[in-house]
This record gives C-alpha cells, structure tokens and sequence, in this order.
C-alpha cells in the first residue's frame, strides 16, 4: 500500500507533466511569433561587417607599419 507522501509526490509529477504538456501545445504553433531577419537584411549586416572588419584590419596594418601618423624626422611637409 501507498503511503500518503507517495501519492502526493505521484499527483505533483503528473500535474506537473500535464501544465508542461498544456504549455507546449499553447506556444507550439505560434512558437514566439517573432519576425526573424530577411535575407536582404543578414546580406546588409554580413556585408557591414565585413566592411568593418577590413577597415580594422587596414588600420592594423597602418599602425604595425608605422603609417598611421606623419614622419617627425623632417619639417619638411611632404605631399
């Protein structure tokens, strides 16, 4: 025979199943009924991406060549 605690842990369980299985069914065919990204617009992001990634990068390089910032060695401007 059941204890008492045993059916009422068996109760939660199953009522706890069932909230989760009603739950489910509710946002399972509208899921979260947001609008995801169009292709023109992850194309728009991918390519601004790209774009600041290689600035970075130029720029990088700039400095590592030491061209992001005028010669002091001569007071002469060169054009």
């Amino acid at each position: 025979m059941m204890k008492k605690a045993e059916k009422v842990k068996g109760f939660a369980f199953c009522l706890f199943v069932l909230a989760f299985v009603l739950g489910a069914l509710i946002f399972l065919p509208g899921g979260c009924s947001q609008l995801g990204e169009t292709r023109a617009e992850a194309r728009r992001r991918h390519k601004r991406a790209l774009a600041i990634n290689q600035q970075q990068m130029l720029d990088d390089i700039d400095k590592a060549l030491l061209l992001d910032k005028p010669s002091k060695l001569t007071d002469k401007r060169i054009p």
